[in-house]
């Protein structure tokens, strides 16, 4: 069981349940939204605070699908990066950051997942904006948002009449645990190829099973940042 000193913090819903924990009935967030406004909070450790923009998911962004669309075309926008998944503590996880870093300025960064914390906090990248005022790093979210980035790329795919594959994106995927697995499942499921993952492989992906990736899906792991970025501008 949870332990007592935060277990009457706990909740679960439809199927879950733990023991000694709440189960809500009929899907009804009162008890938690009243459980969470009667609790201190984080104190404030910025001076002074800071603010950043979130809630880019698919409801937001297609309608702005038209104004993505008009920029690529008028070569406001040279490519769009999908940079996003787990994070960790290893230090060459800072391969995401100096990505986002690196790109050049007429890029559209959507970030999602632990991974994204990488990005917004990144001072060259705050309250950047795109050569037509939109924001240049679009938070989609956490990694069950991962949903809303998919249904951008198809609803793009499909005003421009062309594959998930042909549009000018490019996916740099930082692995760590289950959902980032269920998550490279489906994309290769669709047929998106050439998806770069790191910052290592995970360990399920055995050398026979990376050779049915490569072939099929031209996968690939993480490497240089300049030498990546370089590729991924050539749409490779």
């Amino acid at each position: 069981e949870p332990r007592r000193m935060y277990r009457d913090r706990i909740y679960s819903i439809n199927e879950v349940g733990v023991s000694g924990v709440k189960h809500l009935q009929n899907r009804d967030f009162t008890e938690v939204i009243e459980k969470a406004q009667s609790c201190k909070g984080f104190p404030k450790t910025i001076e002074p605070a800071g603010y950043h923009t979130v809630g880019f998911n698919h409801r937001a962004v297609l309608p702005m699908a038209g104004d993505v669309i008009d920029a690529v075309q008028k070569g406001i926008i040279s490519r769009i990066f999908l940079i996003g998944g787990c994070d960790g503590s290893q230090f060459d996880r800072n391969y995401f950051t100096e990505l986002a870093e690196e790109l050049p300025d007429d890029t559209l960064i959507l970030t999602l997942g632990c991974a994204k914390n990488r990005l917004i906090h990144s001072e060259k990248l705050i309250n950047q904006t795109l050569g037509n005022g939109m924001p240049r790093v679009l938070d989609m979210g956490q990694c069950n948002d991962s949903y809303s980035a998919i249904v951008v790329a198809t609803e793009l795919a499909k005003a421009l009449d062309c594959t998930v594959n042909d549009l000018p994106l490019s996916l740099c995927l930082s692995h760590l645990e289950q959902k980032a697995a269920a998550v490279l499942l489906t994309l290769l499921q669709m047929g998106v190829k050439n998806i770069r993952l790191g910052p290592s492989l995970p360990a399920y992906i055995t050398p026979n099973v990376l050779n049915v990736l490569v072939e099929n899906y031209n996968i690939m792991p993480t490497g240089d940042v300049q030498s990546d970025i370089k590729l991924m501008m050539e749409g490779k």
